[in-house]
C-alpha cells in the first residue's frame, strides 16, 4: 500500500493543529482608569482657573488703530472695555455694537482679543462725500447717504449739497414722491459718478428734483446732470465734451447720447 503524499500529510497536520489562538488584550486596570480620570479633571479645572481666575490672562490694555478724525481716546471711552476682567469673558460683539451706536462716524469696527492681555479695536471711519450746511455748521454725508456727523468747519475738497428748487410746487411734489432722504441719496450717487477731474473742482451738487441735478464748479462752470441714472455713460460723455469745448461754461449731459455745451 502506497504511503500518503506530501500534500495529504500537510492537510492532516493543519487539521490537527487547528486555527491559531486569538490573543486577547487585557482590560486596563481600575487604578489606571482612576488616574486618567483624575488627570482630566485637574487639567480642566486648571484651564478654567487660568482663563477666569488667574491674573495672567486679564485685560490690561486697549489698542486702537485706523482712526483719522476720531482720537484713540474717544474710541476707548466709547468702547468701555472692562479693563481688569478675564480676557476670555470680554464680549467683543457688544463692544463693536456700542462703538457704532455711540460714534456714528464709525462705519465698521473689528474688536479682537490680543493674548495675553489686550483688546484690539480696528476702526474704519466714514468718509464725507457731500456737506449739508446747517446754520453755521456742516452735516457730513457719506457715500451711502448717511448723515453721520456735524462739524463746525467744512472739510476741504468736499462739495456742498443744496436742495434748491426754483419752483416751490415742484419741490414739494418731488419731496412727496421721493422723500428728502431719497433725493440726498441721488445726489450722492451723482457725486460718485462724476469724473475725478471734475469732482476735484465741484463746489456744489444742486438738487431741484429727482431728475434735475446739476453741478456747480469752483470756477463758475455748470453741468446739467439730470437724474442719477446712467452715471457711467454721463461721466464718459462729460469728459469728452469738456475736451471738445474747453472754453464752454455750461455743459448738459442729462441725455448722454445728445450732450450739449454753451457759453464761453
Amino acid at each position: 500500500m502506497a504511503g500518503s503524499t506530501t500534500a495529504e500529510r500537510g492537510e492532516r497536520q493543519q487539521e490537527s493543529s487547528g486555527p491559531p489562538p486569538v490573543r486577547r488584550l487585557k482590560p486596563p486596570e481600575l487604578r489606571t482608569i482612576i488616574i486618567f480620570a483624575v488627570a482630566l479633571v485637574l487639567l480642566g479645572a486648571g484651564s478654567v482657573w487660568l482663563l477666569y481666575g488667574s491674573n495672567w490672562l486679564r485685560v490690561e490694555r486697549v489698542a486702537v488703530s485706523g482712526t483719522r478724525v476720531l482720537t484713540p481716546a474717544q474710541v476707548r471711552e466709547a468702547a468701555d472695555v472692562p479693563v481688569g476682567s478675564p480676557l476670555i469673558s470680554v464680549d467683543t460683539d457688544a463692544i463693536e455694537a456700542r462703538l457704532r451706536r455711540k460714534l456714528p462716524r464709525i462705519d465698521a469696527v473689528d474688536a479682537v482679543r490680543s493674548w495675553p492681555h489686550g483688546i484690539g479695536l480696528k476702526v474704519t471711519e466714514r468718509t464725507p462725500v457731500l456737506l449739508v450746511q446747517k446754520g453755521r455748521n456742516f452735516v457730513e454725508v457719506d457715500d451711502e447717504g448717511v448723515r453721520f456727523a456735524t462739524v463746525s468747519q467744512a472739510p476741504k475738497g468736499v462739495p456742498a449739497l443744496e436742495l434748491t428748487l426754483s419752483q416751490p410746487d415742484s419741490r414739494a411734489a418731488s419731496l412727496r414722491r421721493f422723500g428728502e432722504d431719497r433725493l440726498v441719496r441721488e445726489a450722492v450717487r451723482v457725486a460718485g459718478a462724476v469724473p475725478a477731474a471734475v469732482a476735484r473742482d465741484t463746489r456744489a451738487v444742486k438738487v431741484r428734483s429727482y431728475d434735475d441735478i446739476s453741478l456747480e464748479l469752483i470756477d463758475g462752470r455748470t453741468v446739467a446732470w439730470g437724474s442719477g441714472e446712467q452715471g457711467a455713460a454721463k461721466s464718459r460723455t462729460l469728459t469728452a465734451l469738456m475736451k471738445a469745448a474747453p472754453g464752454a461754461r455750461h455743459f448738459d449731459v442729462s441725455v448722454p447720447t445728445a450732450p450739449a455745451s454753451s457759453g464761453s
